[in-house]
Formats: C-alpha cells, structure tokens, sequence
C-alpha cells in the first residue's frame, strides 16, 4: 500500500513535469502551452478546521477516551498561471496549477500523529466582482505521509479505525476569494473540505475528514500583464460542440470482507485481492471547460462473488473460499459522467449501474477521477469507485487514450 501511493504521487508529479515540457503546436499565429514564459508563484497558507467525527474512533473511543475534533495545518505551495499571451492564458484567464507540501496536526499525536502531506493542485476564477477580487474553486490530489495508523502486529496498537496505514491519498475541495493587493501581492481566503483515505487497500478504512477555513498569502516572481486583444474567434473555436473519445484501462488492489454463515457476520478476508478495469467513454464538449457523456464500464475484481464458494467451518485469518468462475467475478454497467476540462487536468465524476453485477455486490457505483494528460491524447489516471455513495470498493490506477 505505502509503496503504491508512493508510486502514485511520483507519477502525479512525473505527469506534471512531462505536461511541462510538453506544448501541443498552434495551427494559427497564437503561441500555445509554454512557448511562452509562464507567470510563477509562491505562497503560503495556514488552515484550521473541524475532524468530522465519522467513527467511533474519532468519536471518543479510542485509548484518550476523548473526541479528536480539531486540526490545524499550514502549507507553502508554488505554482504557475500561463502567459495571457498564450493559447491557453487566453482561453483559462487565472488558471493556476502547482504543488504544495503540508503539515498538519489533529491535536493527539500518539493516536493519529501529524501527517505531512505532498499534493498537486489547480484552481480558477468562478466570478470576477472587479479587477482585483474574484471568487474561484481548487482541488487538491496528493498523498499524507506519517499517519499513526492501525498495526495489529506493533507494541503500541491503538485500536485505531480511522487509519490503517502510514500513507493515504490526500482528497480536497474548497472555495476561495482572491484580492489582488499590489501587482505582487495577493491574499487569499477560503473555505473547504479535505478526505484522507487509502483507497480500501488496507483495513480499517474509515478514513478521515475534515472540513475548515484558510488564509494565504501569495507572491507573484513575474508578474504579467493581460491584453485587451480581441480573442472572439479563438474562443469561439474553443467552445464549438464535438465529441471525443476516451479508453482507459486501470488496475488495483483492496480488502474485502464476506458476509457468510447462518449467523451473516462480515469476516474480513486475508490478503489482498487483484482488480482491472477498461471503460470506454464517448464525451460531448458543451464548450472549452465542461463535457459530460456516457460510458462502458467493465471490471473483474479478484474478491468478488466469494460468498456462495465458502468452505463451510472456515472463519478469521483460516476462512478459505473455492475459486468462483471467472464470470462470476466480472461486472458490466452503464454510467453518466461530466469533466471539467483543463490544461494538464481534468476532472471526472461518474454515476452507474451495473447490468451484469457479481453476487453480493452493489450495482449502483459511483467514481471520482483525476486524468493527468502527459501529451495531447494520454493521460494517467487516478481515481476511486464507490458503491451507494458510502461503501469503498477500490482505486482506479491506470492509462487512458483521447482520440
């Protein structure tokens, strides 16, 4: 697990330099991607927030015998904005993408201790109110690393439901209100909500969330100017309706526990289970940052169907299953999915049911994935299945072609 997130967030960070060195050529006069020097950034931030207490763990029930209820955390972050005279500054006026490192504590370092987390991050302007206030969304996607976590074979096991290994992805959403102080300065101030989780590669995975408020302060190493050009057709050719296609072909791993015997306890299986996926999405651009369309979504999950092949008698760390058929384990289904679409990321969220579902399973899914494009048509992925909106099923690691 601590490996694969590792590897994970290498790739997130490899994808952003490949992005960098990568800048798909005009077709008319106007620069594109970074022919010309992009606007650099510097910050920091400082947060503070509620731990939602989603757990027994959290709750109180833990060696303290008290609620974990608060965090408190900082950052300092580097980014960039593209030139206003490029393809892309044009088209994403105050798009800014970068990476950041954050630390952060939760007030109880020997039960969740204080993870320092690496992510990647990108936002833009939702509303202008003037020339210097505006109103904008960012996510963040990157790895916590330090996490005291469950360890039923260590010392000091601490029960803990919350965190079952050293490193979680690292999942946030806000919103922020920009000022423009000087052409150098800039404040910000924000409200969002982070979720720490491995993915259901490990349990317990209760995960934690958070939900609070920042403030930042930004410095600008080469400010640029915007120019009143007239970019009507350029935008007008952005936004025109098209399809595209996207194929994807990922893989994971996760836990599984089984509902069986005449008493219907879950026992949590041993090991880890193999999972690979393929989705086909046709997509239909409505203009430069939005498309939504429909996908196929097939999946064999190396833990599914289990429950009709148990041996009877078998239960803990000695349960043992026969192997079901290969046909037993696949899933088939059809889901509804919007992007929001920019350079370098994109953002997708999915809803489906599954036609053909293995024993036991859910049918109706959801996903949530970060395509990071390292040329013009492919892109890594990274994501996370759910079923019913609560229950983890598991990562969706893989590569993906934009035809």
């Amino acid at each position: 697990m601590i490996y694969g997130l590792k590897r994970c967030t290498n790739l997130l960070l490899a994808s952003c330099a490949g992005a960098i060195a990568f800048g798909a050529q005009a077709n008319d006069t106007i620069p594109s991607g970074f022919s010309k020097m992009p606007e650099f950034r510097i910050g920091a931030e400082i947060s503070g927030g509620r731990v939602i207490g989603t757990n027994e763990f959290l709750r109180g029930d833990n060696t303290r015998l008290k609620a974990i209820k608060s965090t408190l955390g900082g950052a300092v972050r580097a980014d960039f904005t593209f030139n206003p005279d490029s393809r892309e500054g044009i088209l994403y006026r105050g798009l800014y993408q970068g990476l950041g490192i954050a630390p952060s504590t939760y007030f109880a370092d020997e039960l969740l201790g204080n993870p320092v987390s690496l992510y990647v991050y990108q936002g833009a302007p939702i509303v202008h109110f003037n020339r210097n206030l505006w109103l904008g969304y960012e996510w963040q996607f990157g790895a916590a690393f330090g996490w005291k976590h469950c360890d039923i074979n260590s010392y000091d096991y601490n029960y803990n439901r919350s965190v079952s290994t050293s490193v979680t992805a690292h999942i946030g959403l806000g919103l922020k209100l920009h000022y423009s102080i000087t052409d150098r300065w800039q404040l910000s101030l924000g409200v969002g909500a982070i979720h720490y989780s491995n993915g259901n590669t490990s349990w317990p995975n209760a995960g934690v969330n958070t939900i609070g408020a920042n403030i930042g302060v930004v410095y600008l190493l080469n400010p640029q100017k915007e120019t009143d050009a007239d970019n009507r057709a350029l935008e007008k050719e952005a936004d025109k309706h098209r399809w595209y296609y996207d194929i994807m072909a990922y893989g994971a791993w996760r836990k599984r526990a089984v509902v069986v015997g005449e008493t219907e306890q879950a026992q949590l299986c041993p090991g880890k289970f193999g999972v690979l996926g393929l989705q086909f999405a046709p997509s239909y651009k409505l203009n430069r940052f939005v498309s939504i369309g429909p996908a196929l979504d097939m999946q064999w999950d190396e833990s599914a169907g289990l429950a009709p092949y148990w041996v009877d008698g078998s239960w803990d760390e000695n349960i043992k299953f026969q192997r079901p058929p290969f046909g037993k384990q696949i899933s088939i289904g059809a889901s509804a999915h919007a992007e929001l679409t920019m350079p370098i990321f994109s953002v997708n969220a999915g809803i489906g049911v599954n036609i053909i579902n293995p024993k036991g399973d859910k049918r109706f899914y959801q996903s949530l994935t970060l395509k990071t494009f390292v040329t013009k048509n492919v892109y890594l992925n990274v994501g996370y299945r759910l079923g019913d909106f609560k229950d983890p099923q598991n990562l969706m690691l893989g590569v993906g072609v934009r035809l």
